[in-house]
């Protein structure tokens, strides 16, 4: 099967040139002007851009959390990344007391659904010398990255001295240690306060993680870094300070890299004061607009790395059904904290906003070019997480993962055109211009316009090897 897209401008990570792009089956197989090929489809991209699809490093599907489930799984999840322009997701899998093996299985299991390609990270949730023996088994399976956390006490938690040894075990085997980076110790401390001073709504979710914990946290994950001689990857960085810290690490020539999201980016704690406040519940929380601003800087200026979403929605009235794909569904949501802010679900959607949301308000605003674009939402993670060129990539030989990007479409956004499952979006009736028109998975097109094409089961599992340090 031959598919030809004609006439498009073509946006790289480095690049921005007018080119056809031949599609033979599921890889690309040539570019440049007035190709000569006899197609069974053409793709006229007049007046379009044609970017690889969209790589969000950073997504929980299918994760149990406070007596409920994350609202999307991995078919509904991806069905609305792929509406949003995304092709690849990667997911984490929580290690269960059976072992690695055991637990890539389950999420293996669960992902049989998947509706793009996909690909997993290991929670490293407890430590011991069994666990530590272990760990380089992950290559095999094709899983190169490690989750620690220095937050959630007697939870996910690890001490610096076990997280020390991974990033040691780590850097011996070609693999990357991923870090949630707060303090712990003192969100226990504040969160016992506030609770005992009759301080429950969910503006105390932020109040009692501060900003201050995130920002040492990022500074002591990067010195345990050097002195591991491991590389390390922040996830949702979240605080101006953050931003700081990495480029403090990154010009004394520490192997540190950084992950932001859209919802550190354009809200604050004041959203958390609403009435419905606990819509923005997530953990790290949001913080100030001069945090918002700071990431900003990092990604004009190339501080950061990349820009996953942290996808991990949930009702905000599990009580009330919602109709998704011609069936109502309804799944315990931030009700179940309606008392009690340290019981709401941590998590928001953002698998489908990513992009669209970027390309409007950082784009088309001047704060990142359109080949910055390419870079934080796809060739970056691709090159970080051991998928490039095969993603992220427009290059003959690269998986045919496409997207035709209309910039001029002008769209009024909001859960009315979100495809995720759950009953509100963080950017209800934002104005957007610029949305995808075509999505190609492996050379088959899967959105075309608001019409979906795309099938249960045809994503396939990536296994990755050792990546790049940016």
């Amino acid at each position: 099967m031959k598919t030809l897209i004609q006439n498009g401008t073509l946006v790289t990570a480095s690049e921005t040139f007018t080119s056809d792009i031949l599609i033979e089956d599921e890889k690309i197989a040539r570019i440049g002007l007035n190709l000569e090929a006899h197609p069974d489809h053409r793709v006229d991209a007049s007046g379009k851009l044609i970017l690889p699809g969209g790589i969000d490093p950073h997504v929980h599907l299918d994760l149990k959390m406070f007596d409920t489930v994350s609202s999307d799984d991995h078919y509904t999840g991806h069905k609305a990344a792929a509406f949003g322009g995304t092709t690849t997701a990667m997911d984490f899998v929580a290690l269960e007391d059976k072992g690695f093996d055991y637990s890539v299985d389950v999420w293996m299991k669960m992902a049989e659904k998947a509706a793009i390609d996909y690909s997993f990270h290991m929670n490293l949730t407890r430590f011991d010398e069994k666990i530590a023996k272990e760990i380089p088994s992950l290559m095999k399976m094709g899983v190169q990255t490690l989750k620690v956390f220095t937050a959630y006490n007697g939870r996910l938690r690890l001490d610096d001295g076990s997280i020390f040894k991974a990033l040691q075990i780590a850097r011996d085997n070609g693999m990357l240690v991923m870090a949630h980076c707060e303090n712990g110790d003192v969100i226990e401390t504040l969160t016992a306060q506030a609770l005992a001073e009759g301080r429950a709504s969910p503006i105390w979710h932020a109040l009692t993680r501060p900003a201050w914990g995130a920002v040492e946290s990022t500074l002591r994950m990067a010195a345990m870094a050097e002195q591991a001689d491991a590389p390390v990857y922040i996830v949702h960085m979240n605080a101006g300070g953050e931003v700081d810290m990495l480029q403090y690490a990154r010009e004394h020539g520490i192997k540190v890299m950084g992950e932001t999201c859209p919802q550190y980016l354009f809200f604050t704690l004041e959203h958390l004061a609403r009435p419905d406040g606990a819509k923005w519940i997530c953990s790290p929380p949001m913080r100030t607009e001069a945090d918002n601003a700071r990431l900003w800087e990092g990604l004009t200026q190339n501080i950061l790395q990349t820009i996953g979403t942290d996808h991990c929605p949930f009702f905000y009235n599990g009580t009330r059904p919602i109709v998704h794909e011609g069936n109502e569904i309804a799944i315990p949501g931030k009700e179940l904290g309606r008392d009690d802010f340290t019981k709401i679900p941590n998590g928001l959607p953002g698998i489908q906003d990513r992009m669209p949301i970027l390309w409007t308000h950082g784009v088309n605003a001047g704060y990142i070019t359109p080949n910055q674009f390419v870079a934080y939402t796809s060739t970056n993670p691709a090159k970080i997480f051991g998928l490039y060129p095969k993603k992220g990539a427009l290059l003959p030989g690269s998986d045919a993962d496409v997207v035709i990007w209309d910039p001029q479409k002008k769209i009024k956004y909001g859960v009315a055109q979100s495809h995720q499952r759950t009953d509100y979006n963080l950017y209800e009736g934002w104005d957007l211009q610029g949305y995808p028109e075509k999505v190609f998975l492996r050379g088959r097109m899967i959105v075309d316009g608001d019409e979906w094409k795309g099938r249960r089961g045809d994503g396939k599992f990536l296994k990755r090897g050792e990546g790049e340090i940016l």
